[in-house]
């Protein structure tokens, strides 16, 4: 792998099935009795955060304590960055903390990117979300819940991939940095995406990008082997992209009626936060079919598997040393 993860783009197929491979070693950690490894025991991971977030920030959090990581947490509301403090200047300030890795999450699509070429830090950086760019690690954490799905758990699903299915991505594509990321990946990885929303909420060149494009989501529904409902994000949105919300939930909502139009193998996805009565009803989001709950213990077996390949995992995540701990424990 790359020294940092900004981009899903970053990610090759065998990168790609790396990291699944390594989280599905991870994920059989969390049924043992210590649930820590020692792997990075004296290592400092700093978690980064500009916007406000919950799922994303304690899944790296405890991913990373899990590997015996110390943890700083940084939160722009009530620090220096309110008062004025620059990027560059809080940068600098981690690596005088000696940070060895930075997850950084920011309202600024590129922030990342930057951040990672500037030198202004000599550690890892992990994109846990830009702006409207991309995110990474759920893609990640995606895949890894699709592939347990749709290929047949955590043993058979070992170095396989998506080849041959059908992903549907439907909503507010325009805003959704899980959207670009998803289409990227999972395209890598084999799988045949079609993203589906008003022409409102597409953004401009959607047709160059490496999926397909609808517009009537009963249509793709029949031959979809899973669907990933978007949450409509209303704190980026400056205009009318809709009539109203009820308009936007016939058309483009997920009811238990058009769930039953899916293949009886197919699953519905959500990354949270979810909008219930929007673009996702209760009795859907409560079915067994929705994997939004997979997906948040998946992901943070994915940065586990993210946080130990970068900084420098080259022997087995899971030693038979510590196997033997835990099973005596």
């Amino acid at each position: 792998m790359k020294r940092h993860l900004i981009s899903a783009t970053d990610l090759s197929r065998d990168d790609a099935l790396l990291v699944l491979d390594t989280a599905e070693e991870l994920a059989r950690v969390a049924d043992r009795p210590i649930k820590k490894l020692p792997t990075l025991r004296g290592r400092t991971v700093v978690n980064l955060f500009f916007e406000d977030s919950t799922r994303t920030r304690i899944s790296f959090e405890a991913a990373a304590k899990r590997l015996s990581a110390d943890v700083i947490n940084f939160s722009a509301k009530g620090s220096s960055v309110s008062k004025g403090e620059s990027l560059k200047d809080t940068a600098l300030t981690l690596e005088a903390m000696g940070a060895d890795a930075v997850v950084i999450r920011h309202h600024d699509s590129g922030a990342p990117h930057r951040l990672a070429t500037s030198g202004w830090i000599g550690g890892c950086v992990v994109n846990a979300g830009d702006g409207t760019h991309e995110h990474p690690t759920q893609a990640l954490l995606d895949a890894f819940t699709l592939r347990r799905r749709l290929v047949g758990g955590p043993d058979r699903g070992l170095g396989a991939d998506l080849e041959g299915r059908r992903i549907t991505i439907v909503g507010d594509i325009l805003h959704s940095r899980v959207a670009r990321s998803n289409v990227r990946l999972l395209t890598t990885l084999g799988a045949e995406v079609t993203v589906v929303g008003p022409p409102t909420l597409l953004p401009v060149g959607v047709e160059r990008w490496p999926c397909a494009v609808d517009y009537d989501l009963d249509a793709v529904l029949p031959k979809s082997d899973a669907v990933m409902m978007l949450r409509v994000q209303r704190e980026r949105m400056n205009a009318a992209f809709f009539p109203t919300e009820r308009e936007y939930a016939r058309r483009y909502g997920l009811d238990g009626d058009r769930m039953g139009r899916m293949p009886e193998h197919a699953v519905v996805m959500h990354p949270g936060p979810m909008n219930r009565g929007m673009e996702i009803t209760a009795e859907v989001a409560d079915s067994p079919r929705c994997t939004a709950v997979e997906q948040v213990s998946g992901g943070v077996s994915v940065r586990m598997a993210v946080l130990y390949l970068l900084l420098g995992g080259s022997e087995p995540a899971v030693s038979a040393r510590t196997t033997e701990e835990n099973t005596q424990a």
